[in-house]
């Protein structure tokens, strides 16, 4: 299967007192991979700003950009056309003993017990039964996003930004990203490379053609087999056509859609909106 998606992603900050002056850096401009090809990606800013284009450690897409006038609103709009298709499956190979140091030394990054990602003491007595029953990764891996997503709740609003898979796995519910903090975690706990991923989920298994819906950013992971394996936790599930790859890390910290600071006397607020087309 193949899609055509066009992504319309609008963010920003209202100012309460107004901001004399702010700089962001804005990661909203997805890859081209092995499975998706960007057709077209436009990132409109009001104010306009003065800006520049450049690809971070991660291989991300970021967009850095600076108003130095006095400003009520800050408006970013990213618009996206990607060509998706499904993933062809990868074969499952690596033993335990293929995780060598060699592999642990290349992909250091992706082991880092970080606290964004590291699992409570409470999960970690219930991984470790895993651990020794799993014959190769693969096996672990299976047991546990089964497990997490049997014990954890997906609850729209239930957690913030800031909270870590601790957290989330204390209160047995979360989002996307807690899921994918969740998963990240207990795979490296166990010596295996994992990776954040966020971009963009059609929320229907069965897009309709020409019909805007509401969206999300959405997250999910890629996992180390001798090759990076995908896999949404949250939906339990392969990510396939109807997922849009915007940015890759560690974890959230490596890869918000919008981050700055401002100068401003008042607080602010953030607002954001995405809308999910299927074109073909």
């Amino acid at each position: 299967m193949t899609m055509q998606l066009r992504i319309k992603h609008t963010t920003g900050y209202h100012y309460e007192k107004g901001a004399m002056a702010s700089f962001n850096e804005a990661r909203m401009t997805p890859m081209t991979t092995s499975e998706q090809y960007v057709l077209r990606s436009r990132l409109e800013i009001s104010p306009t700003p003065w800006s520049y284009e450049y690809r971070d450690y991660w291989g991300t897409t970021v967009t850095s950009f600076e108003v130095h006038d006095p400003h009520a609103d800050l408006t970013v709009v990213a618009t996206s056309i990607v060509d998706t298709q499904e993933h062809a499956p990868k074969p499952l190979t690596i033993e335990w003993e293929d995780l060598t140091d060699d592999v642990r030394d290349e992909w250091c990054e992706y082991l880092v017990l970080s606290d964004w990602v590291g699992p409570s003491s409470q999960l970690v007595d219930l991984l470790e039964p895993i651990r020794a029953q799993s014959a190769r990764p693969s096996d672990y891996v299976s047991a546990v996003v089964e497990l997490l997503h049997g014990q954890v709740a997906y609850v729209p609003g239930s957690t913030e930004v800031t909270t870590t898979a601790a957290d989330a796995w204390d209160a047995k519910t979360g989002v996307c990203q807690d899921f994918a903090h969740l998963s990240l975690g207990a795979l490296r706990l166990a010596g295996i490379p994992a990776r954040y991923v966020s971009g963009y989920l059609h929320p229907s298994p069965d897009p309709v053609v020409g019909e805007p819906v509401e969206g999300e950013s959405h997250a999910w992971i890629e996992w180390w087999d001798g090759e990076w394996v995908g896999w949404d936790p949250t939906n339990a599930i392969a990510p396939g056509p109807r997922h849009v790859v915007v940015a890759k890390g560690r974890d959230y910290a490596d890869s918000p859609p919008l981050r700055g600071i401002y100068s401003t006397a008042g607080t602010s607020e953030l607002f954001v909106g995405v809308e999910i087309t299927r074109l073909r």
